[in-house]
């Protein structure tokens, strides 16, 4: 990878990257754009089979979190930051280690907010809260809102309602089934709100404790992680990893709808108008999954938790209006996503 071309190619931007080998500290924030107003972000805390990964990774999610800012009409702009985590870490390392990362962020002037992300947990922001102001989403007895999870699973659940309401003609869930592909912390939410309403579940995770608990409490179906793909559903909601959507996996789906909480969920963009041409219906990752960024931008101003869920609900609306643009262009989803957006950041 050209660094310089990769970062062309995304129209960025600027990366700021920080080393401490006592604590075996190596974060990455990209910052992409700041147009709208200062970018807000998560910060992910996982293991990378190279730099080159985690710099990738970092600037890809900050471009989606760009696109998801400007598609919800927040005043932000898109950053995220990427802590490549240690093996045999200990709880002491990790302490040390959010230490420097939140002195690393107030470094930054306030272009950049962080907050929790794959790897990273409330407590982690409470930590990054003593160095910095420059960070949203910890403890609520802090004086913040805490977990976003929720809400981001609220979102996904009012624009996969959207889906359903263009792709199937109805207004309800009742008995459709939908396959859900990692039910952690936003999918676990997911699935709770989906079987609320009647849904019929089908689940797979890494972790069999997470399959165990929705299993138990909602009456799931479970498959193995690699059938997932093929199982014969309504909506294949992917909650897990990113580019689930690829060669390999549109050949085995049997879905009208695809639909889930993770990012860059489509391997290339190709793969769109591939499930186009398949008359499957895709709700843009970025777009659906804004809930946990709608929620922390809002205390950003003057936190209003039933403010927020409201706003998040408004999700319906963006989806609708993607799909139904996108139908009458005939073009996939995320190329009608990526144009509203460019046309309101760089005209």
């Amino acid at each position: 990878m050209d660094l310089f071309d990769y970062a062309d190619s995304l129209r960025y931007g600027e990366l700021h990257m920080k080393a401490d080998p006592r604590i075996g500290l190596r974060a990455i924030v990209a910052v992409h754009n700041l147009s709208r107003g200062p970018g807000i972000g998560g910060c992910r805390f996982i293991e990378y089979d190279s730099t080159e990964d985690a710099l990738r990774d970092a600037m890809r999610l900050a471009r989606g979190m760009t696109y998801k800012a400007a598609i919800s009409g927040l005043d932000h702009g898109g950053g995220k930051a990427v802590i490549v985590r240690p093996k045999g870490l200990t709880e002491e390392q990790r302490g040390q280690i959010f230490h420097a990362f939140g002195e690393f962020v107030d470094s930054l002037g306030g272009q950049y907010i962080t907050c929790e992300d794959s790897g990273t947990r409330v407590s982690d922001m409470n930590i990054v809260s003593e160095h910095t102001s420059h960070v949203l989403g910890f403890d609520p007895s802090k004086g913040s809102s805490g977990d976003p999870s929720p809400f981001t699973a609220f979102g996904v659940r009012r624009g996969l309602q959207a889906a359903v309401k263009f792709k199937l003609g109805r207004d309800d869930l009742e008995g459709l089934r939908v396959a859900i592909q990692g039910v952690g912390n936003v999918g676990y939410h997911l699935a709770r709100e989906l079987h609320d309403l009647g849904a019929e579940l089908i689940v797979t995770d890494v972790s069999s404790g997470a399959i165990a608990r929705c299993v138990k409490e909602l009456g799931a179906t479970e498959v193995a992680p690699n059938e997932i793909y093929g199982v014969d559903c309504d909506i294949f909601a992917p909650c897990a990893l990113g580019a689930v959507i690829n060669d390999h996996t549109i050949p085995q789906l049997k879905c009208s709808i695809v639909a889930g909480a993770s990012n860059n969920q489509l391997a290339e963009d190709r793969h769109g108008e591939a499930l186009r041409l398949k008359g499957i219906t895709y709700a843009p990752d970025y777009a659906l999954n804004a809930g946990g960024l709608i929620n922390v931008a809002e205390e950003y101003v003057k936190y209003d938790a039933e403010v927020a869920r409201q706003k998040c609900s408004l999700i319906y609306d963006t989806i609708f209006q993607i799909l139904e643009r996108a139908g009458a262009e005939e073009l996939p989803e995320g190329v009608v996503a990526d144009r509203i957006v460019e046309e309101m950041i760089f005209g």
